[in-house]
């Protein structure tokens, strides 16, 4: 059996060269995914990543930046295997699982639409240990790794909320003084990016009741264009802020927010950073450290110590999510806003402010 090459590069990231998958040895070529680090290199890893790909700036760069920290500090070799489509994760996870030629010791599978493929391939796999990121499988032979988002998007939406009823410019944007309105700009629908949308919307009325949520999903990660039409929409119906959870796709909303001259939050990673190039028009990003979650579940198993059959939770209090503020746009964020952000992520940590999971009940 073969994949099609297109599904798989290997060595670390875009430069990495497409190779044939066999079933005897899973991803095959050369470059720094192949192997090395400081270690005997006797821990394989097989990463397969989202839908929308590496160099999405976003989610699966955050996961790939865990697999290149735990071979440069614990000297694991990795391969990477990129699905076009949802249809190819079962494929690509057996893959990994099935080879001989290395033997993949851990197979990480990033985020929540694996999960379906995952419920069956650790059944016929029983001996292989997986990693599922943002959903939990439950399997003797799986370490499920989820954040708490809604605590995240919490914080962004009340400085969202706080900031579109001021007069704000800084950088390429600012408020529009005749409306008190912000957006969210989903990927697919479910209960993952629900949370974000939860998260965000109570946020937005502890800060004022009175300022509008407009809400879109696009049905991708990997559609800039439709986030960039989802978030225009906003944009010319009041929105002066967007928040989007939607990987490759919320590069739309930023473009969006130049095109608008407003003000656009992102997501998983600083994306003022990852996406510099929109540095002036992002407020801040809702981080999820992922790669933390990759790096710690390597090391647990290097270690043997693989936590099969657990549920891992990481949220604002152990920094497994947090609210960074733009290289370029934070420090003209007013005091009043950060301090009562940074009031509330207090509240949040002690119990004081219960954050809902579920869009109907923000």
């Amino acid at each position: 059996m073969q994949l099609d090459r297109r599904r798989f590069i290997t060595g670390a990231g875009m430069a990495g060269i497409a190779g044939l998958a066999g079933c005897s040895g899973g991803p095959s070529g050369d470059g720094n995914g192949n192997g090395g680090g400081d270690g005997d290199g006797d821990t394989n890893v097989g990463m397969v990543y989202a839908t929308g790909g590496l160099g999405d700036g976003s989610f699966n760069d955050q996961a790939q930046t865990g697999v290149q920290r735990a071979e440069s500090e614990l000297g694991i070799q990795y391969q990477e295997a990129q699905p076009q489509e949802v249809a190819d994760f079962s494929d690509l996870q057996q893959e990994f699982a099935s080879s001989s030629d290395p033997n993949y010791d851990l197979v990480s599978c990033i985020g929540f639409l694996q999960a379906d493929a995952l419920t069956d391939n650790a059944a016929e796999y029983p001996d292989q240990h997986f990693q599922i990121i943002d959903s939990a499988v439950d399997a003797d032979n799986v370490a499920s790794y989820g954040f708490a988002e809604h605590e995240g998007s919490y914080l962004v939406g009340q400085m969202a909320g706080l900031l579109t009823t001021q007069s704000f410019s800084a950088g390429a944007g600012s408020t529009q003084s005749d409306s008190t309105n912000v957006g969210f700009v989903g990927g697919v629908e479910g209960d993952l990016i629900g949370k974000f949308e939860a998260g965000f919307t109570a946020g937005v009325k502890a800060a004022n009741d009175d300022v509008d949520v407009q809400t879109n999903y696009v049905g991708d990660f990997n559609d800039p264009a439709g986030g960039q039409e989802a978030a225009l929409s906003m944009y010319d119906s009041g929105a002066d802020i967007v928040y989007h959870a939607a990987g490759n796709t919320g590069t739309g909303v930023f473009r969006a927010a130049q095109e608008r001259g407003r003000f656009a939050v992102g997501v998983d990673r600083d994306q003022s950073v990852t996406r510099e190039s929109f540095a002036d028009v992002i407020l801040a990003s809702m981080v999820k450290r992922v790669d933390n979650a990759v790096f710690d579940c390597i090391e647990a198993e290097v270690n043997g110590e693989f936590p099969g059959g657990e549920s891992v939770a990481l949220g604002l209090d152990d920094d497994g999510v947090a609210l960074v503020y733009g290289q370029e746009l934070g420090d003209a964020i007013p005091d009043d806003v950060t301090s009562a952000v940074s009031s509330s992520r207090q509240s949040i940590i002690d119990g004081d402010i219960s954050v809902p999971t579920d869009p109907n009940d923000a």
